[in-house]
């Protein structure tokens, strides 16, 4: 079949058709086609060989995953590990300490990648609430707490108890009339102690504000291992366990006055000679 006799209509030509012609036609020299009697424009068949080869290196060259190529395996555990070893670093802190070492990633993949990670924003990583600190600790933490209360004869007395938060074992510690601060220094010292005999491995005690307790109260703590936490202002749910058993002893107790029985009004009767004791809080 000569190119001369070709008898075809231009819109009866498919894509396999300009396949085979293209390739045949493109290596005469143009003036040639010229002379040729063709159903198309040389320029036409040329435009055919320059669309068949788009489409083979298009197909070649086509990456096997659309998108950005996923980041280095060992790039994304660097990542993880220096987010998670440093809770203060935000992505872009981590970006940073990424092109110190030489390794180029955008602001943008190191984000995504903690994101997938499920590791939260820097403030909410660094930061710890009481709460968490309550639930990490409880098997460290003490609370203490004067009881303030009136006896039958009218006199004013004050409690000083502990109570710990992961059995709730309540220790008296003695009551007074005037608790000065070698009072409180002195049952401080009573109170390590007896934590030393019953082998207690407490690191921490949370206490209020309260002006009765003396400076050197917590020298003594320290001395023994055990920091001292002191509560914020006028925030009473931070010392919680010890307000539930004041409140509880004194729902208690004051039903138990007004009914007769021996108690003082409203909080717990102790005897002013008392030494360390142990109760267990019972619920109201």
């Amino acid at each position: 079949m000569t190119l001369r006799r070709l008898r075809l209509d231009v819109r009866e030509l498919a894509p396999e058709d300009r396949a085979l012609l293209s390739p045949l036609l493109t290596s005469l020299p143009r003036e040639v086609l010229r002379r040729l009697r063709l159903l198309v424009r040389p320029d036409t068949v040329l435009r055919w060989h320059r669309d068949l080869m788009r489409r083979r290196y298009a197909r070649t060259c086509q990456p096997k995953r659309p998108g950005r190529p996923p980041t280095v395996r060992s790039i994304r555990a660097l990542i993880l590990r220096l987010a998670r070893e440093n809770p203060g670093w935000g992505y872009r802190r981590v970006h940073g300490e990424l092109t110190t070492l030489g390794i180029k990633v955008a602001p943008s993949t190191v984000w995504e990648i903690l994101k997938q990670a499920d590791v939260d924003p820097a403030p909410e990583r660094a930061s710890t609430t009481w709460a968490d600190f309550l639930r990490s600790q409880a098997n460290a933490l003490l609370a203490c707490d004067f009881i303030e209360t009136i006896t039958l004869n009218g006199q004013r007395q004050y409690i000083l108890a502990v109570i710990e938060h992961t059995t709730g074992r309540i220790r008296v510690l003695g009551t007074t009339a005037h608790p000065s601060a070698d009072w409180v220094t002195q049952t401080i010292r009573n109170l390590v102690m007896d934590l030393e005999e019953a082998g207690c491995r407490a690191r921490y005690l949370i206490r209020d504000r309260d002006g009765k307790f003396p400076a050197l109260m917590d020298e003594i703590l320290t001395e023994a291992g055990i920091k001292t936490v002191i509560t914020g202002i006028r925030i009473p749910r931070m010392n919680s366990t010890m307000e539930w058993w004041v409140q509880s002893c004194r729902t208690n107790f004051s039903t138990a006055a007004s009914s007769g029985t021996n108690a003082t009004y409203g909080t717990p009767y102790a005897n002013t000679n008392a030494s360390t004791t142990s109760t267990e809080p019972t619920k109201p």
